[in-house]
């Protein structure tokens, strides 16, 4: 039996799977979480990755040189700025640090949208790589002025794991400095934003070799592949076709699909980043999806398996109850200082059941929004697959499919960012991508006319509150 390993360093926490080569069956798994926080010391990202290596048992896995790749995927955007010994010059700023929005906001109006999109194909926020270096460059010169290299979250794992830097399409293209279109660094704006040009990780090919991994983890003459951004990871993992859209509900929400053509979205709605096949991957995201369901199952003072039967005994429609669900703002529509709105109240409608059923409406409602901008870019939406811990409420399964308007299929729950490093390691290591079985849970039509209704309500709704 031959084995791979996937990492996936997440926000929280790192996983490692060792996974058959073949048949894509998991061996074993481990993990360890990262601190709280929107900034972190990138050596914790290496402790985390050599407990959750320990806790999978690899050394033993790797025993009889069974381990033939290795691969990572990771957060996206984060900012990890080296001087010359390779030594953070501060903590690396992680995607969800929002201290470079004024420099986002700037940059944007210097260039203008349509500028942005043309040079890099993402129009500048805060997560952006390149927004993190505006502000260092501002606000912290001294450290600013020690940069000699600048890398992403995965590009620094793998150097704790080859000795050498490297970075692949996926994680480069969400740094504003990258085109995934030309496959082209622009360090003119990173001249222009961050005032030097550091050293970059040199941009692998998807099924490229990062190197080899070194002695001491184990794995004797393992090949390290290039790694990927965490949202190109899953759908690596998934085995995503064009056609096929991830809907992933998590604490915020992400909806995502492989291209063969770029989509370009001066609004910013629509991130064009690649994937790690050698295509594309637009992408939007929001704020509130998952902790909508758990704010209103606090607010109903019920846990969330009571609050899912509410909303599974309600009407369909909620008997006319509409949630406008953006509690914390929102980013898709650009809303930041929207907060939540629960209209069409009425005595008869009043109650619990149908409070939890147009929260998951609501939720359902927002991700709707985000395959419509999806559809009017050109985009084929033919079918969803619905991941994340969102999925598992039952109730926002069986109305998945009629709010979204096509079939919906629900992938049996597994650790699919580090599943997709896995799989493009095996890529690296033998020159083939694998075919991986995907496992499907449930499936679900469109059912009935209600889900339109619902749908017509919601965007009326909107608009009239928001005129968006």
């Amino acid at each position: 039996m031959r084995a791979v390993i996937g990492v996936d360093s997440s926000t929280q926490s790192c996983k490692v799977l060792a996974v058959d080569a073949e048949s894509g069956g998991i061996l074993s798994a481990g993990s360890a979480p990262h601190p709280d926080g929107t900034s972190i010391d990138p050596a914790l990202w290496t402790a985390a990755l050599e407990k959750a290596w320990l806790d999978a048992g690899i050394p033993a896995v790797a025993g009889n040189d069974a381990v033939i790749g290795v691969g990572v995927a990771a957060q996206q955007h984060g900012m990890v700025a080296l001087d010359q010994a390779n030594v953070p010059v501060l903590d690396a700023l992680l995607w969800n640090d929002t201290r470079s929005a004024e420099a986002a906001a700037a940059m944007r109006d210097e260039l203008g949208p349509e500028a942005w999109i043309e040079a890099s194909n993402v129009v500048p926020v805060a997560s952006f790589t390149l927004s993190k270096l505006a502000w260092l460059a501002r606000h912290e010169p001294a450290a600013a002025d020690a940069v000699a290299r600048v890398v992403l979250p995965h590009d620094w794992l793998n150097f704790q794991l080859s000795g050498s830097f490297s970075t692949d399409r996926s994680d480069a293209s969400g740094t504003a400095y990258f085109n995934a279109v030309t496959n082209e660094y622009r360090t003119d704006l990173l001249q222009r934003f961050f005032g030097r040009i550091p050293e970059l990780p040199p941009v692998l090919e998807p099924s490229g070799r990062a190197g080899f991994v070194l002695e001491k983890w184990g794995t004797p003459r393992a090949v390290l592949s290039a790694g990927a951004g965490d949202n190109a990871g899953a759908a690596l993992g998934l085995g995503l076709k064009p056609g096929e859209i991830v809907v992933s509900i998590g604490t915020s929400g992400t909806v995502f699909t492989t291209s063969e053509t770029p989509t370009h979205d001066p609004s910013g709605a629509v991130a064009g980043f690649a994937d790690a096949t050698g295509n594309h991957l637009p992408l939007l995201a929001m704020i509130n999806s998952a902790r909508v369901l758990a704010a209103s199952a606090g607010m109903l003072g019920v846990d969330l398996p009571a609050f899912d039967r509410l909303a599974q005994d309600a009407e369909p429609d909620a008997s006319g109850l509409t949630l406008l669900p953006y509690l914390d703002g929102e980013r898709t529509p650009n809303l930041p200082g929207a907060h939540g709105s629960l209209l069409g109240m009425s005595r008869a409608n009043m109650s619990a059941a149908n409070v939890a059923r147009a929260s998951v409406l609501g939720v359902l409602n927002s991700l709707a929004d985000a395959l419509e901008i999806m559809e009017s870019h050109g985009v084929r939406v033919d079918r969803v697959l619905l991941i994340g811990g969102g999925s598992k409420s039952r109730a926002l399964r069986q109305a998945a499919a009629s709010v979204f308007g096509v079939p919906v299929d629900v992938p049996a729950a597994r650790e699919y960012v580090a599943l997709g490093a896995a799989r493009q390691a095996a890529w690296a290591a033998t020159g083939e991508l694998p075919e991986w079985e995907r496992r499907i849970d449930e499936s679900f039509e469109p059912s009935g006319e209600w889900g339109s209704e619902v749908r017509g309500r919601y965007v009326a709704a909107r608009k009239a509150m928001y005129g968006v």
